[in-house]
């Protein structure tokens, strides 16, 4: 098996368990059995753990983003677009095994003693806030909007993933219509 081939059943195994058990109950004797990648090979591809949990938040970051954009580019009104995120995480929230954000599930495990951990969820979480600072933006919103929104998005995330519903991201969205409500009454008066 390639180098290639071989990461990506790694990837494909580590994204599977570290999101269903939790990146510290996994080890990589588990990543082994699951990929079919020896551990001699595992450890040549990932020489700690810690590598393995950064290339996995990684992949999965380029994955979620974009999925989230082509979803959202199917609106074609800008302000619909804002609101379509909150739409999107609903369908994602209602997915089979969904467990809650990965990146905030990792930084609870290991943000505290891995600094590559956290970074990785940090610009995660940035490149979010900007992508809906651009959302904002391209719907002739102030860019101070760009955090209250994230910051429903997240909280929807979370409460998600403890209770299990999709009903954060419907009361998130409503949360942001009134939000895109209020600002466009400021506008006008």
């Amino acid at each position: 098996m390639d180098s290639a081939v071989a990461r990506e059943r790694a990837l494909d195994a580590a994204e599977c368990l570290f999101y269903a058990r939790g990146v510290q109950s996994v080890g990589m004797d588990d990543i082994r059995g699951a990929s079919g990648v020896s551990l001699k090979r595992l450890y040549q591809l990932f020489p700690a753990k810690e590598q393995l949990v950064d290339a996995y938040l990684e992949r999965r970051d380029v994955r979620w983003r974009g999925r989230l954009a082509e979803h959202v580019a199917g609106h074609e009104d800008p302000r619909r677009r804002v609101l379509a995120v909150f739409d999107w995480l609903e369908d994602w929230f209602a997915e089979p095994g969904f467990r809650g954000c990965a990146w905030i599930n990792a930084y609870g495990e290991l943000g505290a003693t891995s600094e590559r951990v956290a970074e990785r969820v940090r610009a995660h979480k940035a490149a979010f806030r900007d992508f809906l600072a651009a959302l904002a933006a391209d719907a002739g919103l102030p860019g101070a909007l760009a955090g209250p929104l994230f910051l429903l998005a997240e909280g929807a995330m979370v409460t998600a993933g403890v209770t299990g519903s999709t009903a954060p991201a419907a009361e998130a969205r409503e949360a942001a219509r009134l939000l895109l409500g209020a600002v466009s009454q400021d506008t006008k008066e």
